[in-house]
């Protein structure tokens, strides 16, 4: 009761269910904190503490009159800031929808405000829940708790901050390549990306149509399942929703015995792939050790390259975004940050046919997936490894290597990461589960017997009131084109015909990462049978059923 603020949801909810707490005083005792830590950490764009402090009271007195509506009522959640909130800003953390406040909430936000949760604000995002770190945004990147200087991983970087410092015990982010996994991996807290269309994305910008999944983020995968709870579900506003039998997911996590369960370690991804840091390998082999010492059966396997899904996930989802994008770049490309121009910009040098084919190259990748699916009862990864110093951050990066949680994409299998050591810095080593779709109660009780087993989801930042967050040098974020002259006149040639008026430096965050984007769509466009279909098909939805 000491420290309220790293109470887990289910702790919340139990306390507040049998008056051992007062949503009240748990209400101020966060906004307090966000008061003393969110200088330094940048996790909230915007606070809503009157709100807050208003819901909390109507829930408590609810609480008193015998109205218990479960075990989100009367706790404080906060919201990635691209979840619409009605009467509140919902800015995309970009200055092209600064003034943008929606008149209605997303499905989500009116799930959990009908469970009667009490909203704490909207959480920090990289813009448009895109790019990376950007620090010509009219908001601050959110910081790393474990260490300031340090990379929260993207794009739900508010939503990781804030729970690894105890300015809230939930929040909702969003999953297109990572970006519920990442800053839970680097901010070593719990996060699931869901079956793709279990949880509605109605009323929350998106980023692409074929990716997006919306999920919940917490400190363990109970309260994961708790959140879920109340989240999935057909909605039928999101076009990419699903109709399922939803279980109970928390009840699938008591008396769950991981002894027997089939476990395929994806190995190659932290060892050939992508070779990870000496600290994560060595936790990937002791998490690996405590799955077979509860009985699990455990053997390595072999996917895809990471590399495929990269390619497949960067052209499909780089297009949808600057479609999305596409008049807000033409008009003003001077009010985006520079990190998203580097992701989207390069979009204008794909075709037509190089989308399709990477649609057509989806349905094969998720096909090559099923006996994996079909063999493993859920598929063991690594995360991501320590965080790195916001200097060392480069968006080049996203064109030429793949990551750890981009093939779930692709694959559209639920993926749950959590906590599996520190690093020697004392940074968060990431852990992921993997599933076939629609598995996510037994993906979420895996995850938490893991955590019964386990200690590092306990583990708490070092954090001190007084600390001012670190200057970084941004003169390292400068573009660095190394196009040649052919690759030069061909980008100016598509730029000018997508009717992007770009200027000297805009055009160099173009040309910078436009010999990578033309790479990619080269290793996509090779022969194919005539009958190969896209994963983009549709139903009509009486056929859903």
């Amino acid at each position: 009761m000491s420290d309220l603020h790293y109470l887990t949801l289910a702790e919340s909810a139990d306390l507040v269910r049998t008056k051992k707490l007062s949503p009240v005083e748990l209400t101020d005792a966060l906004l307090k904190r966000i008061e003393t830590f969110n200088p330094q950490l940048s996790a909230f764009i915007t606070i809503t503490g009157d709100l807050a402090r208003a819901q909390a009271k109507q829930a408590e007195q609810e609480i008193a009159q015998g109205k218990y509506r479960g075990p989100l009522h009367g706790v404080p959640f906060a919201l990635k800031d691209i979840y619409n909130t009605a009467g509140i800003l919902t800015s995309g953390g970009s200055k092209v929808c600064i003034d943008n406040v929606p008149a209605s909430n997303a499905t989500t936000t009116q799930k959990l405000l009908d469970a009667g949760a009490v909203l704490l604000g909207k959480l920090q995002t990289h813009e448009f829940a895109h790019g990376g770190p950007s620090f010509d945004l009219p908001w601050p990147p959110a910081r790393n708790p474990w260490n300031l200087a340090h990379f929260t991983g993207g794009s739900s970087s508010g939503s990781g901050a804030a729970l690894a410092a105890g300015l809230t015990a939930v929040a909702l982010g969003s999953d297109t390549g990572g970006s519920i996994r990442g800053p839970s991996s680097h901010c070593g807290t719990t996060g699931l990306m869901p079956t793709y269309g279990l949880v509605s994305r109605a009323g929350v910008i998106p980023n692409s149509f074929t990716f997006d999944h919306c999920g919940p983020m917490a400190r363990t995968a109970e309260d994961c399942a708790i959140l879920l709870q109340v989240l999935a579900g057909y909605d039928p506003q999101d076009g990419g929703s699903t109709e399922q039998a939803i279980p109970d997911y928390r009840a699938a996590l008591k008396n769950f015995s991981v002894k027997g369960l089939k476990i395929g370690v994806l190995r190659h991804y932290w060892e050939e792939d992508l070779p990870a840091h000496e600290d994560l390998r060595a936790a990937m082999e002791e998490s690996i050790a405590t799955f077979k010492r509860m009985g699990a059966q455990v053997e390595d396997c072999r996917a895809r390259p990471m590399m495929d899904g990269l390619d497949i996930k960067v052209i499909i989802g780089e297009c949808e975004i600057y479609s999305i994008n596409q008049h807000d770049l033409q008009a003003r490309p001077g009010d985006f940050g520079r990190d998203f121009l580097g992701r989207a910009l390069p979009a204008c040098l794909f075709q037509a046919s190089d989308y399709v084919q990477a649609l057509r190259e989806h349905k094969r990748y998720m096909a090559d997936m099923q006996p994996l699916l079909a063999k493993y009862d859920i598929l063991l990864t690594a995360g991501f490894g320590p965080a790195p110093r916001f200097e060392d951050y480069r968006v080049t990066n996203f064109w030429r290597k793949s990551n750890a949680f981009t093939p779930s994409n692709a694959a559209r299998t639920p993926s749950l990461v959590l906590c599996g050591g520190l690093s020697k810095a004392g940074l968060p080593l990431g852990l992921q589960l993997i599933t076939r779709p629609f598995n996510d109660a037994q993906l979420l009780a895996a995850g938490h017997a893991f955590q019964r087993e386990t200690d590092w989801h306990t583990r708490r930042p070092p954090l001190d009131p007084s600390a001012k967050a670190p200057v970084v040098d941004t003169s390292v974020f400068e573009p660095k084109p190394d196009a040649d002259a052919a690759t030069r006149a061909l980008a100016e040639t598509m730029a000018r015909r997508a009717g992007l008026k770009l200027n000297e430096r805009q055009m160099a965050i173009l040309l910078e990462n436009a010999p990578a984007a033309l790479d990619m769509a080269n290793r996509l466009r090779k022969p194919r049978a005539r009958l190969d279909e896209p994963s983009s098909t549709f139903r009509f939805a009486g056929s859903q059923k």
